[in-house]
C-alpha cells in the first residue's frame, strides 16, 4: 500500500467525522472540500470571497503537504446558485489562469452551513 500522510487544519470537524483536510498518498495531494471559514468562524457574504478564502486555506493545506497551487491538477466545485458563476470563475482565475486545472463546479441544493455558498476540493500531484 502506498504511504500515506495526513494533513490536518485542526478544526474538531476531523476527528469527529473521520476525515483530514488533506491526504497525501505516494506522489499525490488529495485536500478535502473546503469551505470559506475565517478563523473566527466567520464567513464573507458573497461567494467570490468565500470561493477567495476556500482557495487561501487549500493553498495552506497544499503548503503543509510540499505541494504549491501551481501543482494542482483538479478542482471540484460545488455551489448553492450557479448563477453566480462570474464570481466563482473571478477567484477561481485569479488563483488558476495560467495553470488550468481539470475543474467541475455543481449546483447543490445546500452545504453544512446554510452561510456556506461554496465549496472547494483540489487534487495536486508532487
Amino acid at each position: 500500500m502506498t504511504e500515506r500522510r495526513l494533513i490536518s487544519s485542526g478544526s474538531k470537524w476531523e476527528p469527529m467525522l473521520g476525515y483530514s483536510r488533506a491526504v497525501v498518498a505516494g506522489n499525490t495531494v488529495y485536500v478535502s472540500g473546503t469551505v470559506g471559514v475565517e478563523a473566527d468562524g466567520s464567513v464573507a457574504p458573497d461567494m467570490y470571497g468565500q470561493a477567495k478564502r476556500s482557495l487561501e486555506i487549500i493553498a495552506g493545506a497544499l503548503a503543509q503537504a510540499g505541494a504549491g497551487m501551481d501543482m494542482v491538477v483538479r478542482t471540484r466545485i460545488f455551489v448553492t446558485d450557479v448563477s453566480r458563476f462570474e464570481e466563482i470563475a473571478k477567484a477561481h482565475g485569479e488563483v488558476f489562469g495560467e495553470i488550468r486545472p481539470a475543474t467541475t463546479i455543481v449546483e447543490v441544493t445546500k452545504l453544512v452551513d446554510a452561510a456556506y455558498m461554496i465549496e472547494i476540493e483540489a487534487v495536486a500531484v508532487l
